[in-house]
């Protein structure tokens, strides 16, 4: 048995050991299962919030931006550190003093029944499809490193027993306390090999003078991103950080509205560097492999090194997308078990009996994911551009808690609903592409929409009400 492989299985039975640990727990009631009891202290907010952004693409994939635009690929990364602080100091106390679940529920709070439906049909939609890609991405990961054992179905059904399972044996505490394993091998694989490529190449110097010449500084953090496009990715990043399922899950786990201002806050630190480091292997990887395929920049570097160096990187790898997927699987579980089931098919569900319908639903959902991620790969990565349809929720909410005067019974539903329609037309309109992302023409509409909402509409909503904090 290779030590690649080992050492990835030594690190299942860890995660899966950890799940089996809080199983006790978790099963007490809905709230210990969806939202740790809501007792996650600042360093549990901060490790899940962490392992939630940094999975394959802020891995692999800024690698392979890496290659075409240098060292300014981990701006991805930094676009999510910086989404992830401005959720800590705008929304995540918030959310917590809210006591809520999700936001479909708080549309409900303030304005109808059917702010909740159209905002749920929205944000499952984002949900389920980043979900796929997890499954996509860890086969991928699994296939490149050890093609000999894994084809990429067979890496992608690996990966699907692990996500499903810890995520539905241990619900949020199995997801938070499996991240912080999951990050700590992330940090140990990528700073382990980046130091061993660093003194095997000759250090930065040496690796920037074999890469070819071009018209920006290869290691330039800047030159290599348009000012529009680096803005872009920040409103994207904060965007889906304040509304996005995952998230907000992980602020109403918190202790209380301190503990989740600061976890973000710190979060938001810990996300930062991985974007450049791996950025760094994938410029490593294009002067040592001139001619590669910039999507294996990652996986080839690491598998120049030796065995050891290598099993410990791939394993750091599938950690960052097995700690997406958990928290992600949960927050698409949570809207469907929330928002639909319990409020609109079975509102009367005893805890224990809810408890058994979470873990259902989370199987059903990570199964057909699965199905989704094997027929239409293609497909669900052209739906990450969804993550711009959180703009419309984004909007809503900071309206409804800091500006409530300007919203009325029907702004939720409307502004979602432009949201929602506004992306298709962004996709099957070429002629109205006249802004440089999608995330742009999003808060235009929506923008748009709300202040009609507001002319046309005289009924005011409830804003919500914050309780002390604890």
């Amino acid at each position: 048995m290779s030590i690649q492989l080992c050492i990835v299985i030594l690190y299942i039975i860890l995660l899966f050991a950890i799940s089996f640990y809080v199983k006790r727990r978790a099963s007490q009631n809905p709230t210990e299962y969806l939202f740790a009891g809501r007792k996650f202290s600042t360093g549990l907010v901060a490790v899940s919030i962490t392992g939630m952004a940094v999975g394959a693409a802020s891995t692999v994939g800024v690698a392979e931006s890496a290659t075409k635009i240098g060292l300014s690929a981990g701006w991805y990364n930094g676009a999510w550190s910086i989404g992830a602080i401005i959720m800590g100091i705008v929304a995540a106390g918030k959310y917590r003093a809210l006591n809520c679940t999700t936001i479909p529920e708080l549309f409900e709070r303030s304005y109808d029944k059917k702010a909740r439906i159209i905002s749920v049909i929205g944000l499952s939609l984002i949900m389920i499809c980043i979900t796929s890609l997890q499954y996509v991405a860890g086969g991928s990961i699994l296939h490149a490193l050890m093609p000999d054992i894994f084809s990429i179905k067979l890496g992608m059904i690996t990966s699907a027993v692990v996500f499903i399972g810890i995520t539905a044996i241990g619900g949020l505490w199995s997801s938070g306390l499996s991240n912080i394993l999951s990050v700590t091998v992330i940090y140990l694989g990528i700073l382990y090999s980046m130091v061993r490529i660093l003194i095997r190449d000759g250090g930065l110097s040496s690796i920037n003078s074999k890469l070819p010449p071009t018209s920006f500084d290869w290691f330039s953090p800047f030159e290599g991103l348009t000012a529009a496009m680096l803005m872009g990715w920040i409103i994207v990043m904060t965007t889906q950080a304040i509304t996005a399922q995952g998230p907000v899950q992980i602020a109403c786990g918190a202790k209380n509205a301190h503990a989740a201002r600061k976890g973000f806050i710190l979060g938001g630190l810990l996300i930062f560097p991985v974007g450049f480091l791996s950025a760094i292997l994938g410029l490593a990887a294009k002067a040592q492999f001139p001619d590669l395929n910039p999507t294996m920049a990652l996986p080839q570097i690491i598998m120049s090194l030796d065995p050891f160096s290598s099993g410990l990187t791939l394993a750091a790898l599938w950690a960052a997308d097995v700690s997406t997927a958990c928290t992600i699987l949960l927050g698409a579980g949570t809207l469907v078990a929330q928002d639909i089931f319990k409020r609109f098919i079975n509102p009367s569900i005893s805890k224990e009996n809810y408890v058994k319908a979470n873990r259902l639903i989370i199987l059903v959902i990570g199964l057909s994911t699965l199905w989704l991620a094997f027929n239409a790969a293609g497909i669900v990565k052209v739906m990450l551009i969804g993550l711009s349809l959180t703009t419309a929720f984004t909007l809503v909410f900071l309206c409804t808690l800091f500006f409530p005067s300007i919203c009325r019974k029907n702004t939720a539903f409307w502004t979602t609903l432009a949201g929602i329609l506004g992306l298709f037309a962004w996709q099957l309109i070429p002629a109205i592409r006249f802004l440089p992302h999608v995330i742009y023409f999003e808060w235009l509409i929506c923008v748009i929409t709300l202040l009609i909402v507001r002319i046309i509409d005289t009924t005011p909503i409830i804003p919500p009400v914050c309780k002390q904090d604890d």
